[in-house]
Formats: structure tokens, sequence, C-alpha cells
């Protein structure tokens, strides 16, 4: 199984609209340091599943048939913004989604090929051969992580939250994933409050799951700034993802 980082940017991206640090000059200069919206997608035994829908650029990226169905961890716009063009295509897609009553702008209202269906956490569902269990996130709108199998492979992302709730952690604990996607985007000493995790605090979390590999995600330019220079802070079991990375999971079945 192979997951494949679309973007790993925070809302904002990098480049940073108006921002001259040195981060986001770097970016302007050598487009290989953008960040772009949080999505990537999952390759394995010939199902591919899109998880999040913030690039801009879906239609091009995946002509019509070539996805097997979308996975949304929540309604804000830098992560549902790419279905808004294709609603307007010809066909029919699954998108499974967290019960949210308002969803994003108008696309329940007007969703043409996108078919969702609501999902609730740790109820089993399975697309292809791939067997996804939704786990609960603590963020300003519903939001779900997303715990992906196949064939023993286990993987599981976790953007967009400030909290990982008990019942998820322990459902980490059990199901003991190969690698951990994990939101990660503000540097050591960010105050005030905050719906996502800094540095110190996705450290903290990989620490109860020593097993796992872990992958930091949804990154914000300050924090990208901060590790420029403090190039040596990230553990060993720790990689900061960079978009258009791939990640294998072995198969153990």
């Amino acid at each position: 199984m192979r997951l494949k980082f679309l973007g790993t940017g925070a809302a904002g991206g990098i480049p940073l609209w108006g921002c001259a640090c040195s981060v986001c000059s770097r970016a302007r200069i050598d487009v290989s340091y953008s960040r772009r919206p949080n999505c990537a997608v999952v390759d394995a035994g010939g199902t591919r599943l899109l998880l999040d829908a913030g690039v801009m650029d879906l239609a091009e990226r995946f002509p019509s048939g070539t996805l097997s169905a979308i996975l949304i961890t929540h309604f804000h716009a830098d992560h549902v913004q790419g279905l808004l063009h294709l609603r307007w295509g010809m066909g029919d897609i699954n998108v499974y989604a967290p019960h949210d009553t308002e969803g994003c702008a108008d696309l329940y209202k007007n969703h043409g090929p996108l078919k969702f269906n609501h999902v609730s956490k740790f109820e089993i569902f399975n697309v292809g051969d791939i067997f996804i269990t939704p786990v609960p996130l603590v963020h300003s709108k519903p939001t779900l992580g997303f715990c992906i199998e196949y064939k023993g492979a286990r993987l599981a992302y976790l953007t967009d939250t400030r909290e990982i709730p008990p019942s998820t952690a322990a459902f980490l604990t059990e199901w003991k994933p190969h690698t951990i996607c994990l939101d990660c985007t503000y540097p050591p000493g960010t105050e005030g409050s905050r719906n996502h995790f800094d540095l110190p605090e996705a450290i903290e979390i990989s620490k109860d799951y020593p097993d796992s590999n872990f992958v930091l995600m949804h990154i914000g330019h300050s924090l990208d700034e901060w590790l420029m220079s403090h190039p040596a802070t990230v553990p060993s079991r720790m990689v900061v993802g960079q978009d258009n990375e791939s990640i294998d999971c072995p198969e153990t079945e």
C-alpha cells in the first residue's frame, strides 16, 4: 500500500501570500519547497482513494474512472475546495465524509456526480480490498481521521486536530499502524487557542506509539521556518512530509 502526498501544507500554503519569510521566499525560487493544501492519494490492490480534496486540479490529475472513492476528513474549505470543480462533471463517485449538517458552501445542494456518504466513528467500511475505520478527532468542525488497511498494511491519517480523543488513542494502541500521518502545524512556543498540534505536542504523541513511524503534515510556514534553523529537532522515527513524497506500508498477509 502506498500513500502519496499531493499537498502537506496548512490552509495558507507555502509560499504564503504576501509573506517574505525565508521559507516563503525559498519556495518562490524553488517550487519543490512549496506546500499545497494537505491531501493525499492511497493506492493498493487496484483501488485508489483520494484523502481530502484541497488541491484545485483534481480533474487534470485524476481523469474520470481513475479514482475509486474520495474520503473527506472534514468540510473546511482547504480540504474540499477541489470538489467544487468536480461537481460540474458527469458520472458518479462516492465521497465518504463525517456527519456535518452544513458541509461546505452549497456542495450538498449542488453535488453533481459526488455521492456523499456520511460515515460514523469506528464503523468499518471498505472500498475494494481496502478497509477503512473512521476515528474521531477534535477540531472546529466535525472531523474524522481514517485508519486504512490493506492485507495487513496499516496507515493512520490524522489531520486537523488539536487532540487525540481517548477512544482514538486506545484504538491506535490496539491497531498498531505501521505509519501515522499526523497533523503538526505550529512551531514550539506558539501561544493562544489552536485547532492544530505544535511540534512538541506531536513528539509527545509519538511516544505513545513506539512501534509506528510518524510523518508530520499540515505544515504551517512558521513551523517550516523554525525547522530551517533547528534541523535536528525531529526524532529518528519522525519525518516532515513533503509534497509529492510517497510512503510505502508493507503488507503482512
